[in-house]
């Protein structure tokens, strides 16, 4: 995406000074950040910064100490997230993937893309209890559109497996298919390149870029793998102990004192 688009394109995700505090430790400090459709941004920033708390805070995981946090779904309504429930969130179409993997380890690597589904699902209790046609029919549909994304990330080979046998590329791959199951307009991957070689990180990124056309959805990711990040991204923000210390194009970030003085050190004086 381009500047020029991305700046005329409006924000999906607008989050507005939150802070959150865990009794006397604020853990993030009046944080501004917004993600406009079809952008892919990176929140970065040295471990400790507080990256995860702001994940966990605009997806119904924490509620925010401070501040808004508002969603614009594909019906174009806006919704204030605050005080949601993280399942309530997904609902909404802002779905994520977590540092630690969570996988459902024993099932099948297509039930875990199913599970996805739930939330999409529309035949009821008694409908399940007495498997009617309409019930049937859309189970049968959920099976081909969770075969249909395994395909998309190159693991339908290994639908019957179990999730726990998959390698540990292969298994963020499965936890991304499984975020695109609940049809989300916003997407966060938290490090998706965690513990992935070069070429698995190549891949990935190819991936998340074919991601963004084909369900013409946004993303926001926390990434280490700055090569990754700068290359990707249409815009970056850079935290550093709970603070917002920069934001920009990857070329603007890069350049940026603070930046460089929080990811470097001082410059030492002989």
């Amino acid at each position: 995406m381009s500047a020029t688009t991305a700046n005329a394109a409006a924000a999906v995700l607008d989050v507005r000074s939150i802070s959150m505090n865990f009794g006397g430790l604020r853990a993030l400090n009046e944080v501004d950040l917004q993600v406009r459709q079809g952008e892919i941004v990176a929140l970065i920033g040295p471990n400790g910064a507080g990256k995860t708390t702001f994940f966990n805070c605009i997806t119904g995981i924490y509620v925010p100490t401070e501040g808004t946090v508002h969603v614009t779904p594909r019906d174009g309504r806006t919704v204030t997230v605050n005080g949601l429930k993280a399942s309530q969130v997904t609902a909404l179409g802002m779905s994520r993937t977590f540092q630690n993997i969570r996988l459902f380890p024993t099932m099948s690597v297509l039930e875990n893309v199913m599970i996805g589904r739930h939330c999409r699902t529309r035949a009821g209790i008694l409908g399940a209890l007495l498997r009617d046609p309409k019930t049937r029919a859309e189970e049968q549909r959920i099976v081909e559109e969770s075969y249909a994304l395994l395909k998309s990330v190159n693991l339908h080979q290994h639908y019957k497996d179990e999730a726990r046998n998959l390698p540990y590329g292969a298994q963020r791959r499965l936890e991304i298919a499984r975020a695109l199951a609940t049809e989300p307009f916003l997407l966060c991957l938290d490090e998706p390149a965690a513990g992935m070689n070069p070429q698995e990180t190549h891949e990935l990124k190819e991936l998340v870029i074919e991601i963004r056309e084909r369900h013409e959805l946004s993303v926001l990711l926390i990434e280490h793998d700055m090569s990754m990040v700068m290359s990707l991204s249409d815009r970056i923000y850079v935290m550093e102990y709970g603070s917002k210390i920069a934001e920009g194009t990857p070329e603007e970030v890069s350049k940026n004192p603070r930046v460089i003085k929080a990811y470097l050190g001082e410059e030492s004086h002989a």
